[in-house]
């Protein structure tokens, strides 16, 4: 095996420029998590890990769908193989991910967190895992340790309106270094038409103290816990869709269809939209009043595969990139908010390539001048959080809006080892800004290219938000 090391320091920078753009004004500025899916709890508890698997593989549906592909049987996988096993099967995966971002994330992971210099495969793979698995037992690297190595500063997990936020509440008093706040996500109050729908209304209506049996109660409901959320340092909410729904309603239809599937009876399609236009539009200006931050992640087509979803439920490697018609519904959702001077501050992260002209082009329709970078394009976001995906997106705001007011990356994740995908994008930015430097497409000005890089990175984001 080679000797020569993969991740350099100038890993992904291919002229001079783009070197000086990652070292002097990316690489220091800490980093704003605005939003993953990391277990606050494991963060309040303050967990250390036993194995890398733990820490690495264990829930991680990307590496899972590349072990499927591989021809691996699912025992390595999700199953009943021990963690050392599936670290094994992991590592015979690797040397056949070339191209994906997976070897990119994999061997970047290995050296920041733990020093592992070399190109992990089948060889070399209960080697790296002995050597991993000690550094694990250091106290430095239990889940608090793992990101303050990573320079961040604040971090946004996602709780259900039900949660009651005693990990948050915990940390609040706490001396971590690092700032822990959450996102409201509702998601399952406005998917009328899933099964459980009612049983969830019951949790809700619980941890709110009211009784839902009227459309109007579940709006109090929801208010409730909004208020709830932003007592306890919430101010923002996410919302994972396939697409924002409008379809014209009244308030008497929308209770009287709250009321139908209250009751168990079955919506038709139009109903179902007039509903979640009813409630999204309620949300949207509840967010408004409290000043949040609203997110929509949207063109997601989920749990495809429905043998593998009745053997190992959601989240478990089965999703793909939807075509959605995404524009007109959008437009009339953010349109109706604007018209009543209601729209909070709103980031739309896209998952279909396609899409991007069109929602480069939709965030400008509601920059109104009164907040800078109010719409934001978000990052390149789940299949399109790699190279191709992040330069894609970077050019489509660059060419139809401006790139300086962006906010920057997340990590969208609930691994703690995920944290170096920050680094990977502020390499990708600076290596896209440094080659068109060379080109003479920008001009050769550090100093001005610079302060966009650092207000990209990091400047923006902590503007934006209220942490």
């Amino acid at each position: 095996m080679s000797s020569k090391k993969f991740i350099t320091n100038n890993f992904l920078l291919s002229n001079k420029y783009a070197e000086e753009l990652y070292h002097t004004y990316a690489a220091p500025q800490p980093i704003i998590d605005y939003h993953n899916h990391l277990p606050p709890g494991e963060i309040a508890g303050n967990r250390s890990f036993d194995n890398i698997s733990q820490v690495w593989l264990h829930g991680d549906h990307y590496k899972w769908r590349a072990m499927r592909t591989m021809g691996l049987d699912e025992k390595f996988i999700t199953g009943e193989a021990s963690d050392q096993e599936k670290f094994e099967a992991w590592a015979k995966t690797v040397p056949h991910t070339l191209r994906n971002p997976l070897y990119h994330w994999t061997h970047l992971e290995l050296k920041r967190y733990f020093g592992v210099d070399e190109l992990l495969n089948e060889k070399n793979a209960a080697s790296i895992y002995e050597n991993v698995n000690a550094q694990l037992q250091q106290p430095e690297n239990s889940c608090r340790g793992l990101l303050e190595k990573m320079n961040v500063e604040s971090l946004c997990t996602t709780e259900d309106p039900t949660d009651s936020l005693e990990y948050h509440r915990e940390m609040a008093k706490s001396d971590f270094s690092i700032t822990m706040s959450t996102a409201f996500r509702p998601d399952k109050s406005i998917l009328i038409e899933a099964d459980g729908y009612n049983e969830y209304l019951d949790a809700l209506g619980k941890a709110a103290d009211i009784s839902i049996e009227s459309y109007k109660d579940l709006k109090d409901a929801l208010g409730k816990r909004i208020e709830y959320f932003h007592h306890h340092g919430c101010r923002l909410c996410d919302h994972g869709l396939n697409f924002v729904s409008f379809e014209e309603f009244t308030d008497a239809e929308i209770e009287k269809i709250f009321s139908k599937r209250r009751s168990g009876g079955r919506l038709s399609h139009k109903e179902q939209e007039q509903f979640k236009t009813a409630i999204l539009l309620y949300l949207g200006q509840r967010y408004h009043e409290f000043g949040w931050v609203q997110q929509f992640h949207l063109g997601a087509l989920r749990n495809n595969n429905k043998r593998m979803l009745a053997q190992l439920g959601p989240d478990t490697g089965w999703d793909s990139i939807g075509d959605y018609k995404q524009a007109e519904n959008l437009s009339k959702f953010l349109d109706t908010l604007d018209g009543k001077d209601k729209l909070t501050k709103t980031i739309l992260y896209n998952l279909n390539p396609a899409d991007n002209a069109m929602f480069a082009t939709m965030i400008g329709n509601f920059n109104d001048g009164s907040i800078k970078g109010k719409v934001q394009f978000g990052s390149g976001w789940w299949f399109l959080d790699q190279k191709d995906g992040m330069e894609k997106q970077l050019n489509a705001l660059s060419n139809m809006g401006l790139i300086s007011t962006f906010i920057g990356m997340l990590t969208d994740s609930r691994s703690f080892l995920s944290f170096p995908r920050h680094e990977y994008f502020r390499r990708v930015l600076c290596n896209l800004f440094g080659q068109e430097i060379a080109s003479g497409a920008l001009p050769d000005d550090m100093e001005l290219v610079g302060d966009t890089i650092a207000k990209i990175c990091y400047h923006n984001a902590k503007d934006y938000f209220d942490f």
